[in-house]
Formats: C-alpha cells, structure tokens, sequence
C-alpha cells in the first residue's frame, strides 16, 4: 500500500535537517574512527618494563637496565 499523496519536493524540504545532521553525525563518527586508528597504530604495542629484553639483531637476552654482560652496578 503506498501513500495516497506525495509530494516529493515538499518531502525534500521537509527532511533536509534530519538528513544535514545524520551526514554530519556519520563524518563526526569517521573522523573520531580514523583518529583513533592512528593513535592505535602511533602507539603500537611494544612492551614496556620487561624485566629482560631481547636484542633484535642476535636475539640474545638483555637486562632492563641495558647492561649486556649481565653485572650489577
């Protein structure tokens, strides 16, 4: 069953606030989106505090405080 009476240009007008807000609620929405993502991928997920480390290059253990034979000061 349709609407026995439309007026599309009349419903145009009438519309056209609740439209502007949803498109600027939705923009809103994609840029807090594409912010967050890059404060995500900024961040990273490095960890921090480890009590050892591992040395990228030989793969070996490091102490935290970066001390490679392992003494204690």
């Amino acid at each position: 069953m349709s609407a026995p009476k439309t007026n599309l240009d009349k419903q145009k007008s009438r519309h056209r606030g609740a439209m502007t807000g949803i498109i600027t609620v939705v923009v809103f929405a994609l840029i807090l989106l594409a912010g967050l993502i890059f404060f995500i991928s900024a961040n990273g997920n490095t960890p921090e505090g480890a009590e050892t480390q591992i040395e990228g290059t030989t793969g070996a253990e490091v102490p935290a405080d970066g001390d490679e034979d392992g003494a204690v000061d």
